[in-house]
């Protein structure tokens, strides 16, 4: 271990483990869930306090640790933080407290084994998020997925175990397309002094695999990425998952775990092979604006308020891998901040579908109506996030989808501009979603809401606080992630 401190990745790491296992044995399911929302408020306030200790070059041994492991492989347990780690393990830290207070009236069947696999999804998510070792990282994007498939197939809706099964697929095929992608850099890297190579983040970045090596070895890491995140084409799975999935595993998969495909291509893809990504960058932005067209227009016709929700996230993060590819640091930041931004937004909305959804029983548009009226507080709620999602200025989506369209502009003017008609998009299929949910007539599926509780209301007002926090003073995310930005394009 570096130093003699007990460092922040550790702590973010193996508080989820050890409380999601020990709450696999309470029993009670009241006490299964109280003790859920405590382990998940007390992780939050650790990730809290790593923000203050957040400069590497002064707090250094506070952010990375390393453990012998597999040292005869060049195998390390190397954990770390930059600016990029600390913004998405605090997303981590404040969702799953977000998520559980939300959600807390529903009660699971099993809830002690529901709530212990919904904290080892947090270990998971927080272990892609601090390796600095790729065998570390692919064994902690494999953990993230194990848990949430057990919490889609076993919790949800009717047709569940056939879209688990489709996403369970996807993930898991794509997941060994890159773990032989990983094999061969690794055999690429310079000896140590224990092994031969090595699989350190270190060693891969100065492995200088050669332009024809990497335009093959770019796809397999990209694909893996790309259908976590996902990116047209590879995005089938995801309306099918998050449509019947139960509220809280879909809240996770949308608000936080699509960000491991964006922060792995930022941490891998870019850093190891710039001379692949300057090669395939066209067709990899022309993909992902037309799926921001394409999901746009299916949000636009869809009668099922998950699905729509579903589809406008897919647009939202193909935005995001287009600025990516455009390698400038103006679209980098904005990736960053928008990758924290979405996650706030997006659990937003889940949370507000989740409320229609428990009162009324239903979730098509075509069964809503009228609930301006019996619930005028979350109406208010529900229309803040609605500006949010459509990027109104003062909202904290309109500056990082600004910075990022900035980003886009600057690389290809035509790329921005086709990019941005999913703006007009976005703007016609939410304002349609609000007028069918809550205003125009009233059907009877609708006349025994009532408007929602002090908790409810509390938890959507942090959600709105965020919003329009950081839409008016976002600098704390610019300062963040500014170094990470410089050190990912100082490879090419």
């Amino acid at each position: 271990m570096l130093g003699n401190y007990i460092t922040f990745p550790e702590l973010l790491l193996w508080l989820p483990l050890f409380s999601g296992l020990i709450i696999f044995f309470i029993k009670e399911p009241k006490n299964a869930k109280r003790w859920t929302l405590i382990s998940s408020l007390i992780t939050l306030a650790i990730s809290l306090a790593s923000l203050y200790y957040h400069d590497n070059n002064k707090y250094l041994l506070y952010n990375n640790v390393s453990y012998v492991w597999m040292p005869y492989l060049g195998s390390s347990f190397a954990l770390g933080l930059d600016g990029m780690g600390h913004l998405l393990t605090f997303l981590t830290a404040l969702s799953f407290p977000v998520i559980f207070a939300a959600t807390y009236k529903t009660e699971y069947k099993n809830a002690n084994i529901f709530y212990g696999l919904m904290l080892l999804t947090q270990c998971g998510l927080m272990g892609v998020f601090v390796s600095a070792d790729a065998l570390v990282f692919y064994f902690f994007w494999e953990l993230a997925l194990i848990p949430v498939y057990f919490l889609c197939s076993r919790w949800g809706g009717e047709k569940r175990v056939a879209a688990t099964w489709k996403f369970f697929i996807y993930t898991f095929v794509s997941s060994l397309l890159m773990l032989e992608g990983i094999i061969y850099v690794y055999l690429q890297t310079t000896p140590t002094l224990t092994a031969q190579h090595s699989f350190s983040f270190i060693a891969f970045y100065n492995s200088h695999i050669s332009p024809p090596d990497q335009n093959w070895l770019f796809w397999l890491f990209f694909i893996a990425f790309a259908v976590k995140m996902p990116v047209f084409p590879f995005h089938t799975w995801q309306p099918d998952t998050y449509e019947q999935s139960s509220p809280p595993a879909t809240m996770v998969l949308s608000g936080i775990m699509v960000k491991m495909g964006v922060f792995a291509i930022l941490r891998w893809v870019l850093p190891v092979f710039p001379d692949a990504v300057v090669h395939f960058r066209n067709i990899v932005i022309g993909l992902s604006i037309a799926g921001m067209i394409y999901a746009s227009c299916i949000a636009m016709v869809q009668d099922d308020l998950k699905r729509l929700v579903a589809y406008s996230s897919i647009a939202h993060i193909g935005l995001m891998c287009a600025t990516i590819f455009a390698t400038n640091t103006t679209g980098l930041q904005g990736v960053m901040i928008q990758m924290f931004n979405h996650g706030i937004n997006i659990i937003g909305l889940w949370i507000v579908v989740y409320l229609v959804e428990r009162q009324t029983g239903v979730r098509k548009l075509s069964q809503l109506g009228g609930l301006a009226l019996k619930a005028p507080v979350l109406t208010i709620f529900f229309v803040l996030m609605v500006l949010a999602n459509i990027s109104l200025p003062l909202t904290n989506s309109f500056v990082g989808e600004f910075t990022m369209f900035t980003g886009l502009y600057q690389y290809n003017r035509w790329y921005a501009a086709f990019a941005g008609i999913s703006i007009i998009l976005v703007a016609v299929y939410s304002l349609n979603m609000v007028q069918k949910i809550f205003y125009g007539s009233s059907p009877s599926e609708t006349i025994v809401v009532k408007d929602i509780n002090l908790n409810e209301k509390f938890i959507l007002a942090v959600v709105v606080i965020f919003i329009f926090v950081l839409g008016v003073y976002p600098a704390p995310l610019f300062h963040l992630t500014s170094d990470t930005v410089t050190t990912i394009l100082s490879h090419f």
